[in-house]
């Protein structure tokens, strides 16, 4: 007697026997079965005979409905490469794939993937060098006068923090240029929101991604980040839009409107 046959023998004693009794509960109590169970076999019998008795294979894990695999391969692409999360996947998709998903959609293959929760702490670099001189007055002048040359709109207010790189060289440099200098009060970083927000992302897309083999390799990957968080990365503040989208829109809505 093969499995299958056992099987169908054993449930064919507990029909019989709660027929012979005539009380469900009872029968199913006496051989520790569920009247679930029972019932479900009971109805397959009627309508199947003994073949109805038999194990089925379970239902298979693959859902037809399930996302497609290439569009699940982007979604971990973006979430292993740059740490976005769900919301910004959805904005990323749509707007550079034409493909439309949903935020929980999105979560649920993170989930599914061991990947729902970001990584915390930054990685041990694999390579120490000396990367940065230290902070002086000259460096900050001349940093400031490479953004004034490549920004495309005029600075009205810089906003630093009391270091010692920001004191009175500096003040003054930038106060010379007509551009307001303003330091904000001492251990309040809350003043300074959006610089620290932006510090934020650095971290987590950046900083916590990288490993690098000399300064020459950390310079061409910052170089990556800065035009991806520019010009490519959706950003919340902006429902969905990058940076340069949003200041173009910024400098168009400021032109002056042309003559007739």
């Amino acid at each position: 007697m093969n499995k299958d046959q056992r099987e169908i023998q054993r449930k064919l004693r507990i029909l019989s026997y709660a027929d012979e009794i005539g009380h469900v509960a009872k029968a199913c109590r006496y051989f520790g079965v569920g009247r679930a169970s029972f019932y479900r076999w009971r109805a397959a019998y009627q309508k199947h005979g003994e073949s109805g008795l038999i194990n089925r294979p379970s239902i298979p894990k693959q859902h037809y409905n399930r996302t497609p695999v290439e569009i699940e391969e982007k979604v971990l692409h973006l979430r292993s490469k740059y740490h976005l999360g769900s919301i910004r996947i959805v904005w990323y998709m749509e707007r550079y794939h034409d493909i439309r998903i949903s935020e929980s959609t999105v979560f649920r293959i993170l989930k599914r993937n061991g990947m729902s929760r970001l990584p915390r702490g930054t990685r041990l670099r694999k390579v120490h060098t000396k990367r940065y001189q230290k902070h002086t007055q000259a460096n900050a002048i001349d940093f400031v006068d490479h953004i004034i040359e490549k920004f495309p709109f005029r600075i009205k207010e810089i906003r630093t923090d009391n270091g010692h790189e920001f004191q009175a060289k500096f003040h003054w440099h930038v106060e010379d240029l007509g551009i307001r200098h303003a330091y904000i009060k001492r251990a309040t970083p809350q003043l300074n929101g959006k610089v620290e927000r932006s510090h934020r992302s650095d971290q987590q897309e950046f900083y916590q991604l990288l490993s690098y083999k000399g300064d020459v390799d950390l310079e061409a990957k910052l170089d990556e980040w800065e035009r991806f968080y520019n010009f490519h990365r959706p950003h919340g503040a902006f429902n969905g839009k990058t940076p340069y989208e949003t200041l173009r829109e910024k400098l168009q809505s400021t032109k002056p409107a042309s003559r007739q």
